[in-house]
């Protein structure tokens, strides 16, 4: 005979499920915030540490890569270990790239123990949460503490920008590093509340697989860091890149056919809805990586704003984004999704593409609010549809495996969004300057020489005040010129990087549009699909 729990007994389970899901929305705020502090702590970071913003740039571009390179061995990975045990390795990854950026003195410490280690950090916190919350919530609380975590990202993409420029103005870039550390810790204080999730499937960990992932995501993306900065073999690496996502396909086909265990299942991609839900989440974190790494460095480096300054200059996107993910997600009623997507890459694509002729008039930041608003309520439509529509599809007992696909697709598109706009735009600041100077009939020949092999060697977005520390030995008119050049090469190179973010726009309309030809995923899954990356 069994005894019934009394109300008592429902309240002491209830509080500390109520507690694991907040301290789990916690984990998630700090994921997401994070990259936001970097981009507006830009200037503080290249000033403090003496660097370029081209290697920040690729710091930044390379965490996410890095994630996006591992994030399906991290769930593998967490199969065999343990998901609970996976989730505190990743958070313990990730506290130790934090420490690292709060007491680095050199861009060597951040790209090892922030961009890799932390990266690696995300790739098993992510498959790992996403499998807990399935495993330690059932019913209308999985529900809830779906929609806690994902309220979470969307605060920490909203606020992250204001957050971290008023930490880096009035403190220290560095005390925003230790918060997230304090924060990590406090996750941790509470990880006797997780119940662990047994995996059941094959223990066995698809090697090869493995190895063309990395080799395949992280060829391409490293491929255009290494063409930023000015290194060799960039057309190698963008082969070996494409080369082994083909030989991926191939071998994961082949692994299903013989029925031995493979790095992920293609049968998830037998469905038109998945792919194309993934399409888009790809799509929009270019749009999103692109716009948020030509923005900040031209807030920070041409309008010569300070951390605090740019974050505010950046609120009309992400707020917006954040209320209109709400909204659209409390109003769609019997909208079809592919519709709200198609209207969401529709507007992402009008917002940016009104920034191009607007970049090289703007005198100060509030003149890019009705853009940044449209564009942000574009994102905001489509992150309140693209993670349910592409995962609502896919059967419960596949979920975490679809969702790591899903989150791996975004990593990846943001970092690609990340490397290549900030590639475009010193690629073509060299250039402009470079062919300005030789065009000059002020500058003397050597003077065209050596600023045609300064760039050459490192492109930099360089200040005005800047450039003239750097010029105070040189005659006034010398410093007149290459302030005037310096002046109007930035602004173009800039209005072409933002190309790359309205190109991945324009593709998503074209995909939306393939959307809306096919029937509406119906969910299959509890978690309403809810995707964590």
């Amino acid at each position: 005979m069994t005894e019934e729990p009394t109300s008592s007994d429902s309240k002491r389970v209830a509080g500390p499920q109520r507690l694991l899901g907040l301290l789990l929305a916690m984990a998630m705020f700090v994921l997401v915030v994070d990259t936001s502090l970097m981009n507006v702590s830009i200037s503080s970071v290249v000033r403090d540490l003496d660097t370029t913003v081209s290697g920040v740039q690729a710091a930044i571009a390379l965490e996410a890569l890095v994630s996006a390179a591992f994030i399906l061995i991290g769930g593998k990975v967490g199969d065999l270990i343990g998901r609970k045990r996976a989730y505190v390795l990743g958070l313990l990854g990730y506290a130790v790239g934090a420490s690292a950026m709060a007491l680095a003195q050199s861009l060597t410490a951040i790209i090892i123990f922030w961009a890799v280690l932390g990266g690696i950090g995300a790739s098993l916190l992510l498959p790992a949460m996403q499998s807990l919350i399935h495993g330690n919530f059932e019913g209308a609380a999985q529900k809830k503490v779906y929609a806690l975590v994902g309220a979470a990202a969307a605060i920490a993409a909203a606020v992250g920008p204001l957050l971290g420029g008023f930490i880096t103005t009035y403190l220290s870039w560095r005390v925003g590093f230790v918060l997230e550390v304090v924060i990590i810790a406090v996750v941790l204080s509470g990880i006797k509340l997780v119940r662990d999730v047994p995996y059941t499937g094959p223990r066995v960990i698809d090697l090869v697989g493995a190895a063309l992932s990395v080799l395949g995501m992280g060829g391409i993306v490293l491929g255009i860091l290494v063409w930023q900065e000015g290194g060799e073999s960039v057309g190698a690496l963008l082969v070996i890149g494409a080369i082994a996502m083909a030989v991926l396909a191939y071998w994961l086909v082949r692994r299903k056919r013989q029925g031995k265990p493979a790095l992920l299942d293609p049968d998830l991609f037998r469905s038109k809805v998945f792919r194309l839900g993934i399409s888009g989440q790809m799509l929009q974190q270019i749009a999103l990586g692109g716009t948020m790494i030509a923005l900040p460095i031209y807030l920070q480096m041409v309008l010569e704003y300070n951390a605090m300054q740019a974050g505010l200059s950046l609120a009309p996107l992400s707020l917006s984004m954040f209320a209109v993910a709400v909204l659209a997600g409390k109003k769609a009623g019997d909208r079809r999704p592919s519709s709200i997507i198609r209207w969401g890459f529709v507007l992402l694509t009008i917002g940016i593409a009104a920034l191009i002729p607007i970049v090289p008039r703007a005198e100060f930041g509030w003149g890019l609010v009705i853009p940044l608003v449209i564009a942000g309520s574009g994102l905001g439509l489509l992150v309140s549809q693209l993670n349910n529509y592409t995962l609502a599809p896919i059967e419960e007992e596949r979920i975490s495996e679809a969702a790591s696909v899903n989150s791996a697709a975004g990593s990846f598109g943001l970092s690609f969004g990340l490397a290549f706009a900030g590639a475009i735009m010193l690629a073509t600041l060299s250039f402009t300057f470079t062919s300005m100077a030789e065009s000059s009939t002020v500058l003397p020949p050597a003077e065209q020489q050596q600023v045609a092999q300064v760039l050459e060697d490192d492109a930099e977005v360089m200040s005005n005040t800047q450039l003239e520390q750097l010029l105070v030995d040189q005659p006034p008119e010398i410093q007149d010129e290459i302030i005037r050049i310096n002046t109007d090469a930035r602004p173009l190179a800039l209005q072409i990087a933002l190309l790359i973010p309205i190109l991945a726009g324009l593709i998503g309309v074209f995909n939306s549009f393939r959307m809306r030809r096919i029937p509406d995923p119906t969910p299959q899954n509890s978690g309403e699909g809810t995707d964590l990356g």
